[in-house]
């Protein structure tokens, strides 16, 4: 009852002009009765209404502005882009730039003297300006023109912030925090070595089960390969990894090796940055996750 007494309470109610009334609340209509009791689900008489209709456009938007917040958010992150204090100040009065946002960790652009959990972002006669918890549980103002999210692979004191994110009960809606990370180890390939094979031989009893569990992490597949793409400096690099989604969908597929390009120019593996490999190694471990595993006799 928590969720549909909140809907009752709290929403801005629209008149079906059928004695109902309508409201979006956790994404999805509700609508309640004359007496103000919210109903279990729309009566099949209301969703004929123009105010459903009008209702369900608005909500089909607001689900499509909630999914480019988010993907704009991950862009940040993934493509290491300085983000200017004045944008976050602007997109953070937005419900939706907010819950991607809010408890992400943040430093200054230029140095990293403040880090902490995103709490509020507000231009304050002019002067944007945003407010975090570090690790001192203090609340601390950063002043700085722009702010960098930073990749979780790239923290010093990784461990440290999740203990202290998980005492403060920190929810990052979007995975920064405990994003499965892959550091490139200190002893790397030589420098002739194009690919990484630890995933490869994989079995997917059908090609679309592995472009489809690509597909559905986030990861783009093209011409047989799952690819992600990640900003290092001045060059946007690209990682592939074969899953053999070139074939029929209902054929076996066999997976490859894993892959770094620049402009589809192979780059030695040892010339991979952390972000790029981590993020490389995160995408090719999540897929072969999902093969088919053989039953012993």
């Amino acid at each position: 009852m928590g969720r549909l007494d909140k809907a009752s309470t709290n929403s801005q109610w629209l008149d079906s002009g059928n004695g109902y009334e309508l409201t979006i609340s956790d994404g999805e209509i509700r609508a309640r009765n004359k007496k103000g009791k919210v109903l279990k689900s729309v009566p099949a008489a209301v969703k004929k209404t123009d105010a459903f209709a009008d209702l369900n456009g608005l909500r089909a938007w607001l689900r499509n502005h909630d999914a480019e917040c988010g993907i704009t958010v991950e862009t940040w992150l993934l493509r290491a882009l300085p983000v200017p204090t004045a944008v976050l100040a602007e997109v953070w009065k937005d419900e939706a730039w907010r819950s991607w946002l809010y408890d992400l960790v943040i430093h200054p652009a230029d140095n990293n003297s403040v880090t902490g959990f995103l709490r509020d972002a507000r231009a304050d006669k002019g002067a944007p300006q945003v407010s975090v918890v570090d690790l001192e549980g203090e609340t601390r103002t950063i002043n700085a023109k722009e702010v960098f999210i930073p990749h979780p692979v790239l923290f010093e004191e990784r461990e440290a912030l999740q203990e202290f994110a998980a005492d403060l009960g920190v929810d990052q809606r979007f995975d920064q925090l405990f994003r499965a990370v892959y550091p490139r180890p200190e002893k790397t390939a030589s420098a002739s070595q194009m690919r990484l094979d630890t995933w490869s031989d994989a079995r997917f009893e059908k090609s679309l089960f592995g472009a489809n569990r690509a597909r559905q992490a986030g990861f783009k597949v093209r011409g047989g390969y799952a690819v992600t793409h990640i900003n290092e400096g001045d060059r946007l690099m690209e990682a592939r990894y074969w899953i053999g989604a070139d074939q029929a969908p209902e054929a076996e597929a066999i997976t490859g090796e894993l892959q770094w390009t620049v402009n589809d120019d192979p780059v030695p593996v040892q010339d991979v940055g952390p972000i790029s490999y981590s993020e490389g190694v995160r995408m090719a471990t999540y897929i072969h996750a999902g093969r088919t595993i053989e039953e012993e006799a």
